[in-house]
């Protein structure tokens, strides 16, 4: 099976391509038709309304319902890793190129209805529009990457010939695993981690954030088009504590693939870690967590580029992003400078209703993080020098871009994963004293550095310890087989999602070994496929 070499998926052009806004305004407009539906759990292929129920909301209007969900419970938890346990013995066994093609087709869906489902992301996760647009292109590109990745694991592996032996390593799946997807890219992440166990041979419950069930539901409904086997995939929307512990814990699952923040996804590590009766493997835990991710700005920067970058990194989607910037580092000698270009750049950005195409800013997720964005604020006053932010207005969850100035290195909003749009900045009286910095939390995602210093941006790569450094450029947008994304320390397991090792992961090695015997195969010779 021959595939044309991967390419990224082109992002739309709302302001200068008059198609692409026509599109998102249909495509708007359709999906506002369909808020409100009820949508049933599915377990091999059976739908199933259960008693209790919960809404997910628009979080820039959230009177408005977007989806009406059965709540599962420990039962239904149970069923569904049977059920996918028991899919995983034909699937395993499915030829790699039929799983290849069934990612193609789920591509070839996304793709065709990009529009709607980043419509969809608009209402349900307050993403403006390209902001959503990029979250779809992302997701169609795991799909077509891990599709063109399965062949080259599939074939035997090369070994080095052993003189009368005939050996061959293979790839084999892992069994029922549990994807537990995060709100803040509901499509791509989940897209990601679903397809990447799909097409290895594994089966999954998807168990979706409750902030973001409907997107989530849209993908799975893509699955099933593309021609997905009943219980390959089971949709399974409902309670993190009850039925995530339960599906985390149970015997048969074999593999967790998380992101989230730091503190669930340690929990599921721990749970995970504990056999229950009747395990018989050690579980796989593929964890994205959070981060505190810096830029640092060198006294030899471009400031005006570095005014961008940190920017665009720390309020793109309001700063829900793990890896958003939430401190920038910066050198005494243009930090005057920079705070004073910042404050005019994060003074242009609208807040506003996501559904306006001229919206650069949308609500936070919900009222309950809104509520402890803004007691970081108010920490942060205390801790350091408001120079511009504070509370939106309106009826949905907004918070204006905020900047707090000179901020200790060990304080609070400089420690914290804030999750919103709270940038921390941090004087520093040279580039060796910005390293230390910049190394100085628990967590170790993303990075950033300005510099016109070869020297100084040699030292970087070599000492700033994250999974991901950016040289003058923002520390967010990671793009599927350029940019491998995972992060170190407390950010993780560092999977590298996009990268070429990232479907070992969901795979375990197999070796076999076979001698030979003169007449079957010349001395020194061995098969190498």
């Amino acid at each position: 099976m021959q595939l044309s070499d991967f390419k990224n998926e082109p992002l739309s052009n709302f302001k200068q391509n008059p198609a692409h806004r026509e599109a998102m305004e249909e495509a708007l407009g359709t999906v506002k038709n369909e808020l409100g539906r009820e949508y049933e759990i599915v377990i091999a292929g059976d739908r199933i309304k259960a008693a209790e129920k919960f809404a997910s909301t628009n979080p820039a209007a959230p009177e408005q319902v977007v989806g009406v969900f059965s709540k599962a419970n420990k039962e239904l938890a149970e069923r569904a890793v049977r059920a996918a346990d028991e899919a995983f013995k034909t699937w395993s066994c499915t030829p790699a190129e039929t799983r290849v093609n069934l990612l193609l087709r789920t591509a070839a869906i996304l793709r065709e209805r990009k529009f709607y489902y980043a419509a969809w992301m608009v209402y349900e996760v307050g993403k403006t529009w390209p902001e959503a647009d990029a979250d779809v292109a992302e997701a169609i590109d795991f799909a077509e990457f891990y599709a063109r990745e399965m062949l080259r694991y599939a074939p035997p592996q090369p070994l080095t010939p052993v003189p009368g032996e005939r050996n061959h390593l293979r790839y084999v799946p892992l069994g029922a695993g549990i994807i537990i997807p995060p709100w803040n890219f509901p499509l791509a992440i989940l897209t990601g981690m679903a397809t990447a166990s799909i097409v290895t041979g594994n089966t999954v419950i998807l168990k979706p954030s409750s902030d973001s069930p409907t997107i989530a539901r849209k993908f799975f409904d893509a699955l099933e088009e593309a021609g997905l086997p009943k219980g390959v995939a089971n949709f399974l929307p409902g309670p993190g504590g009850a039925v995530g512990d339960t599906l985390v814990a149970h015997p048969r699952t074999r593999f967790v693939a998380f992101t989230g923040s730091k503190e669930v996804g340690l929990h599921i590590n721990e749970l995970a870690a504990k056999p229950a009766p009747g395990q018989i493997w050690i579980k796989r835990v593929i964890a994205e967590m959070g981060g505190k991710d810096s830029i640092l700005v060198d006294g030899e920067a471009d400031v005006d580029a570095a005014v961008e970058g940190v920017a665009v990194s720390s309020f793109g989607y309001q700063g829900q992003k793990c890896s958003a910037c939430s401190r920038a580092i910066v050198v005494e000698g243009v930090y005057d400078e920079f705070l004073e270009k910042l404050k005019r750049r994060v003074e242009r950005i609208r807040t506003a209703d996501p559904r306006e195409p001229e919206s650069d800013m949308g609500p936070v997720i919900n009222a309950s993080a809104r509520k402890q964005i803004m007691s970081y604020i108010e920490t942060g006053k205390k801790e350091g020098r408001l120079l511009t932010g504070g509370a939106g207005s309106g009826p949905g969850h907004f918070i204006e871009p905020t900047v707090i100035a000179d901020v200790p290195p060990k304080a609070t909003i400089a420690q914290e994963e804030i999750f919103g749009p709270v940038l921390a900045v941090i004087r520093v009286k040279d580039f060796d004293e910005g390293l230390e910095v910049a190394n100085n939390t628990e967590y170790g995602l993303t990075g950033s550095v300005y510099s016109k210093s070869r020297a100084h941006l040699d030292r970087a790569a070599a000492e700033f310890h994250v999974g991901n450094l950016y040289f003058n450029r923002k520390c967010t947008g990671a793009f599927v087989g350029g940019h491998p994304f995972g992060g170190f320390n407390m950010s993780g397991t560092d999977s590298k999602a996009g990268g070429r090792d990232y479907l070992l992961l969901f795979l375990q090695a197999k070796a076999l070994s076979e001698k030979v015997t003169e007449s079957a195969e010349p001395a020194g010779r061995a098969a190498s496929n």
